[in-house]
């Protein structure tokens, strides 16, 4: 025997063979058909028996394995069942007749045939015949079981009648030698009457009988037999059937301790213990074999556990007879089906590791030359087997043998699909899966050498199938799954290789659907590049939207009280899930930036790379890069615009690398750190762009509020100049820029600020709203510059009186007073003092213009954004005061401002006051201005609070104050510069000049004194006429300006006449008389009243009087400040009165 069956099982034993086979041409698909439901007739009940027939059917055996019928009864085929296609009566002789060849091939060993002819149809037909059915076609024969059980029926009459007869045989007759084919050669010229011989026969005969009373279904009869043919072949070293003995006593007692069957189909066989009494009662016959033959009654031996054996004896049964068989070369099939079933016995034991020594044993076993089919199903069992009792890899091993042999050199066409298959069942043993998500958590499982070698083998295996999808799924597989096992050239070589599949089939997303229904996952791409963060990035500060205050206060947190909690799960998912505290616009591109990882040693195309978003329309804008080999971590911005509102989650992004596009989701990317990948749309806003008509500014803006500037700009001024800024406003974005709001704030300067930097008018600009998309509306800033004017005294030479131009009128009055002390210092070169670099200091200052501005549905849902625009003024210095002073006025309430004015410009520069003449300053020249101006009153600014508990707001108060006045004098004076060669102005302000005595000097006293006389104000240059001989009314008016009640008072008036040479006349008596007393008494006056004195002179002489007014010394008037007691000069004229001449 050559053919191995290594689908044999130990319960086989005790089933009939039938072979089914074509005759003629008969489509295969029909005649399997047909074969299949005959091979559902498996086990059929006999009749008015308890007893089972097992019918084991075949579609191929070889006739040779036929011939060792006799030496294990289940080999013989008994039965055999032909199907044939016969359309006319004309082909029925012929059909017939191959029928009958067909039955001459299995003829020595045959119990019954059957002929089922398909389509022939009449006379022919209708003939009863019990060896022949005829049916009209394949899907009219319903009576095709039935006709089945009726042969196996057949067989078992036949079968029964040969037991009958091998257990009756007489004492007289001569047992036969049984043989297998290559002992009967052997036997030639033996002894048949040796005590030895006759033994060997009885024992081969025993046995025999043996397998006939299980294919019977008597069990226990067979058991009993079995045992009796070892003792009598083991006496007389019979070793191949000695073996055959043992191994029926093993298949027998399988059967017993495992009804369910030991081949893997469960619930095949029915439960066989039960049967063992019934058989014992039916199985007594007489006239049973003499001692000579076959001992008569056996009903001694039924029943008796000890004929069974136990599961452990069953084991060592099968080495023994294994044993027997490997004496004989010629037994190698018979071995190695041994095994085989030793085997699968010890699978249903679990005993892996005895059942490992006998499929080692079964590798080893040599046969005959085998074909290479013959050799993939012997691999292939192999492998199956080793799966049976747990030996995975080792499985996996011979599965790939066999895969291997389907593809050997030596065959005509190989069967590259085939070897496909068998390639894939052997990935499990392997530890290796096709879905890449199993590699993507914990350590790599497996030998990854063993693995790479597999994967090359589906690979190549895929591209001699023609199917290139394979080929690049399977080497995407391979980059993926082993890239940290691969040596650099290895990479370079895969990656060459899936290059050059993927331009004829790039790699997609797409499951992959085998012919035999198995689904290929997709391979995405997670290492190439290895992402190592995902970070949804916030839009601009230009362009993020900001929320309206609401009326109702701050949202309530929704965050636990606890500072912290153990019940929070800090898993990764929910930290994904987390919710982003800022939002993207609808419409607006946004970001999300990767830190991304090319382990690759050479550089690395990315193309296509996007984002992987739901929730939201999302409309991903790719992008490609190109990674340095080994880059380390790199920073990659992928970007997006959303077209609809809600909320958006970046679950991943895509790629295509080496022409395989992947879908690389963030739950699959192990250890991604992330900050929130939800974040809120809200409805689309206007786009703001702002466009000046000054130059860009190198100097970027750092507002301690953290705010980003979007545009810079820059203008140099000199101070005091003022200079417009035109600001062009564009609508760039897609929706009506409808609320715009502008504030302005300075930054970044310790320079005190005079008035207004920045002023506008919005009303002009909103005029022309709501601006559409692409319309541009302009906005006009006026930017105003006014520092301190004044100078450190030791840059400037100190100027004295003398050689000093003035501008207004000449200063020869004694009376100049200095505002505060000078330091000496000795005379700068007048060369060197025209150095105006050395003075020349340029100042910065810095302003942020915010434009808060809405429209479109953000505005509806209460959205707006801030744009800003900073702006750099470099201010140069223009001119400084160096000193300042006052001098009296002819007029208590004037006075003369003294100005001592430096150009500090490289140009020349002319410098003018209200009502005062123009100034020529050449470059670095200092010159003394003077402006007669008239006092104020400050008392209705706000007064210093006496309380000195609130030290801090009582000097911010009296600072306040002292601007107050600075900023009313600086109006009155309306200094201003012209630099006529540049065709540039401003003004001059001294409101950081003036000091607290000179503000006291320009202060008009709380005490107001008027003097009229003969009805007239007397002040500076008046002077009053009058009469000699004539009273002259003279009338005293005290107006109370402060805020307490003053007085009462007391003055006397002295008349003197001035010679014009310093000495003074009081000598007057004679001159001048008063009418009345000449010291006036004034009440206490309240204040914001007044109080008035009335008295007279009267004139003698003619002449230049005047009057000298002096206070009485009392408490009341030493109380108060000499500056508060200020008179009028009074300048009387007494001149001849006029002579009327009567008619």
């Amino acid at each position: 025997m050559s053919v191995p069956d290594y689908m044999q099982c130990a319960e086989d034993h005790q089933t009939l063979l039938v072979v089914v086979q074509p005759i003629g041409i008969v489509p295969e698909e029909s005649f399997f058909r047909i074969y299949k439901r005959i091979s559902a007739v498996s086990q059929v009940n006999v009749r008015d028996s308890q007893r089972v027939l097992y019918i084991r059917y075949r579609h191929h055996y070889p006739p040779e394995n036929n011939e060792w019928g006799d030496f294990q009864t289940h080999r013989k085929v008994v039965g055999l069942i032909t199907i044939t296609d016969c359309s006319s009566a004309k082909d029925w002789p012929q059909t017939f007749e191959k029928f009958h060849l067909q039955k001459e091939m299995y003829g020595s060993t045959l119990y019954d045939s059957r002929l089922f002819v398909f389509g022939l149809q009449g006379e022919i037909a209708e003939q009863p015949r019990t060896d022949v059915a005829f049916y009209p076609s394949y899907d009219e024969c319903e009576t095709v079981e039935k006709r089945i059980e009726d042969f196996i029926e057949s067989l078992f009459i036949v079968l029964e009648s040969k037991r009958l007869d091998r257990a009756t045989d007489k004492s007289g007759d001569k047992i036969p030698l049984l043989c297998v084919p290559f002992e009967k050669k052997d036997f030639v010229g033996l002894d048949t009457d040796s005590r030895h011989y006759k033994k060997r026969c009885q024992g081969r005969m025993r046995k025999h009988v043996g397998d006939l009373c299980l294919q019977a279904g008597m069990l226990q009869d067979s058991l009993v037999h079995y045992h009796m043919a070892v003792e009598l072949l083991r006496s007389v070293n019979d070793f191949l059937w000695l073996g055959a003995a043992l191994e029926g006593l093993c298949s027998a007692s399988v059967i017993y301790h495992y009804p369910g069957g030991t081949g893997g189909k469960v619930g095949s066989r029915r439960a066989q213990g039960g049967s063992l009494s019934a058989e014992a009662g039916n199985r007594h016959r007489p006239g049973a074999l003499t001692s000579n033959g076959i001992n008569a009654d056996t009903s001694a031996e039924i029943g008796r556990a000890k004929n069974c054996l136990s599961p452990e004896d069953i084991i060592d049964k099968y080495k023994e007879a294994i044993s027997y068989y490997g004496k004989y070369k010629n037994a190698g099939v018979i071995e190695l089906e041994a095994c085989v079933k030793a085997v699968r016995v010890l699978a249903i034991q679990k005993r892996s590791m005895e059942a490992s020594e006998f499929l080692q044993n079964a590798v080893y076993i040599n046969l005959r030359q085998l074909s290479e089919e013959e050799k993939i199903q012997r691999y292939s069992i192999l492998s199956e087997l080793y799966e049976r009792i747990g030996f995975h890899r080792k499985s996996a091993f011979f599965k790939r043998i066999a895969a291997m042999q389907c593809a050997a050199p030596s065959i005509p066409e190989p069967g590259w699909r085939a070897c496909y298959k068998l390639l894939l069942e052997t990935l499990p043993g392997y530890s290796l899966s096709l879905d890449p998500k199993d590699f993507s958590k914990g350590t790599h499982r497996g030998w990854a050498a063993v693995q790479m070698r597999l994967l090359h083998e589906l690979v190549y295996a895929s591209r001699r199938m023609g199917n290139p999808a394979l080929c690049v799924r399977h080497l995407s597989f391979l980059l993926q799954t082993m890239l940290d096992f691969l040596s650099d050239q290895e990479k370079k070589d895969v990656t060459q290789s899936l290059e050059s599949y993927t331009a004829k089939c790039p790699g997609t997303m797409e499951f992959i659907t085998l012919p035999d229904g198995l689904k290929l996952p997709p391979v995405p791409f997670t290492k190439l590049p290895i992402v190592r963060s995902v970070k949804l990035l916030n839009l601009p500060t230009s362009l993020r939207p900001h929320k309206m205050k609401s009326l109702l206060g701050q949202n309530v947190s929704t965050k636990s009280p606890f500072i912290y909690s153990p019940i929070i799960a800090h898993s990764r998912g929910e930290e994904r899930n987390k919710k982003i505290d800022f939002q993207w616009v609808q419409g607006d591109v946004c970001e999300v930036q990767l830190m991304v990882y090319n382990p690759m040693p050479f550089e690395l195309r990315v193309e296509n790379m996007g984002l992987l978003t739901t929730g939201v329309e999302f409309e991903s804008l790719p992008a490609a890069l190109s990674l340095p080999a080994e880059s380390g971590l790199y920073p990659v911005t992928l970007v997006g615009v959303p077209q609809t509102t809600g909320q958006i989650t970046v679950n991943g992004y895509h790629t295509s690398v080496f022409g395989v596009f992947s879908d690389c989701l963030l739950d699959n990317l192990p250890g991604v750190k992330t900050n929130g990948c939800t974040v809120e749309v809200i409805p689309a806003l206007p786009r703001l762009q702002i466009s000046t008509s000054l130059p860009r500014s190198a100097h970027t803006l750092q507002p301690s509020s953290g705010d980003e500037i979007s545009t810079n700009v820059s203008v140099q001024l000199y101070n005091g100049e003022t200079q417009q800024l035109i600001i062009k406003l564009e609508n760039i974005g897609t929706e009506p820029l409808e609320k715009l709001e502008v504030t302005a704030k300075t930054v970044n300067t310790k320079e005190k600020l005079y008035g207004d930097f920045l002023s506008w008018k919005l009303e002009d600009t909103l005029s022309q709203f709501p601006l559409k998309p692409g319309k541009i509306a302009t906005f006009t800033v006026n930017i105003k510059v006014k520092l301190d004017f004044s100078c450190q005294e030791n840059l400037l030479q100190d100027l004295s009186d003398d050689g000093i131009s003035v501008s207004g009128l000449p200063l020869s009055s004694p009376f100049r007073q200095v505002v505060k002390p000078r330091v000496e210092t000795k005379p700068i070169n007048p060369q060197e003092s025209s150095k105006v670099g050395d003075f020349s200091h340029v100042k910065a200052l810095e302003a942020i213009l915010n434009f808060k501005y809405s429209g479109g549905p953000g505005h509806v849902e209460g959205y707006y954004r801030n744009l800003s625009l900073g702006l750099h003024v470099e201010v140069e210095p223009s001119v400084f005061f160096t000193r300042v002073s006052t001098l009296p006025a002819t007029s208590t309430r004037q006075c003369h401002l003294l100005l001592d004015v430096f150009n500090s410009t490289e140009h020349e520069l002319t410098i003018s006051a209200r009502n005062n003449e123009d100034l020529i300053l050449h470059a670095g020249e200092c010159q003394r201005m003077a402006i007669q101006v008239d006092k104020f009153n400050f008392e209705s600014f706000p007064e210093s609070p006496t309380d000195g508990t609130q030290f801090a707001n009582a000097k911010q108060l009296e600072e306040e104050r002292q601007q107050a006045k600075g900023l009313e004098i600086n109006s009155k004076l309306d200094i201003c510069w012209k630099i006529p060669s540049l065709k540039r102005e401003g003004e001059a302000s001294v409101e950081g000049v003036l000091n607290q005595l000179v503000l006291e000097h320009l202060q008009l006293a709380p005490l107001q004194w008027d003097i009229l006389v003969d009805g007239k104000l007397c002040d500076c240059d008046i002077v009053v006429n009058c009469k000699v001989g004539d009273p002259i009314p003279l009338e005293v008016k005290l107006t109370n300006w402060s805020k307490h009640s003053v007085g009462p008072f007391a003055l006397t008036m002295t008349p003197y006449q001035d010679y014009q040479n310093g000495v003074h006349n009081y000598e007057l008596q004679d001159a001048i008389t008063f009418v009345g007393s000449n010291t006036f008494y004034i009440d206490s006056v309240k204040p914001t009243k007044d109080s008035v004195y009335f008295g007279a002179l009267l004139f003698l002489y003619t002449g230049d009087f005047y009057l000298n007014i002096k206070f009485h010394e009392d408490n009341c008037s030493r109380e108060l400040p000499l500056s508060w007691f200020c008179l009028p000069s009074v300048h009387i004229r007494a001149m001849e009165p006029t002579v009327q001449t009567k008619l």
